[in-house]
C-alpha cells in the first residue's frame, strides 16, 4: 500500500464578486489540511490565469505554450472536492466551462462535494453534477458536506455555527475520498483505465 499522500485537487466553482464561495473554502480548507494522507491543490476559477485560459476557450482560441492549464492541474491530481453553490436550482456555468475543458483527465478518479445554498443546500446543483461526472468516468462519492440557507450558517469569523457537525460530514466525505483515491490510483498504476 502506497503511503504517498493523495493529490486532491480542491476546485471552487463560484466566479462571482463578493461570492459566499470563500467562507466556505476557508472552512473546507483547515478541515482537509489536518490529512496528513491528502496534498492539497486549490484550483479557484476566479484565479485571472484561469479566467483568461477559460475566456480563450469560448473564443476558440488554443491555450497560450508555456502556462500551467487546467487540463495539466486537474490530470495531476489523484481526485477533487468541487466545492459549488446552487444558483437557479443549478450549478454555475463557469464551473461547466471548466469541467468541459479537460476529458481523460477526470476518469477513474474520485469526485466529492461541498455544496452551499438556500434552502437545498446546494443538493440540486450536486445532483447535475452526479450526472457530468458520470459521463466523464469519474466516480463520485455519496456523502456530500451541505450548507443549508449557507448565510446563516457561518459565524462572523467565517466558522460554522455547527462546528462539530460540519466536522463529521467533511470527515465523512474526506475518508470516502481517501478509500477511493487510493483505491483508483493503486488500480491505474496496475491497469490504465481505457474505458
Amino acid at each position: 500500500m502506497s503511503t504517498t499522500p493523495l493529490k486532491i485537487g480542491v476546485i471552487i466553482g463560484s466566479v462571482r464578486t463578493g461570492r459566499f464561495a470563500d467562507k466556505v473554502a476557508q472552512w473546507f480548507l483547515s478541515e482537509i489540511g489536518r490529512r496528513e494522507d491528502m496534498e492539497v491543490h486549490v484550483i479557484d476559477l476566479s484565479e485571472p490565469a484561469l479566467v483568461a485560459e477559460l475566456k480563450l476557450t469560448l473564443d476558440a482560441t488554443e491555450p497560450r505554450e508555456g502556462t500551467l492549464t487546467l487540463a495539466q492541474r486537474i490530470g495531476g491530481m489523484d481526485g477533487y472536492v468541487v466545492l459549488t453553490p446552487e444558483y437557479n436550482h443549478g450549478y454555475p456555468a463557469s464551473l461547466k466551462l471548466a469541467i468541459d475543458y479537460v476529458y481523460r483527465e477526470w476518469r477513474a478518479k474520485p469526485v466529492g462535494f461541498v455544496s452551499y445554498g438556500g434552502m437545498a443546500g446546494g443538493q440540486r446543483a450536486v445532483e447535475q453534477l452526479r450526472q457530468v461526472f458520470a459521463e466523464l468516468h469519474a466516480v463520485t462519492l455519496r456523502d456530500t458536506v451541505g450548507f443549508h440557507m449557507a448565510w446563516d450558517q457561518f459565524d462572523e469569523q467565517g466558522r460554522p455555527r455547527d462546528a462539530d457537525g460540519a466536522g463529521k460530514a467533511a470527515s465523512v466525505l474526506l475518508d470516502q475520498l481517501a478509500w477511493w483515491g487510493l483505491t483508483l490510483r493503486e488500480g491505474r498504476a496496475a491497469r490504465p483505465y481505457d474505458g
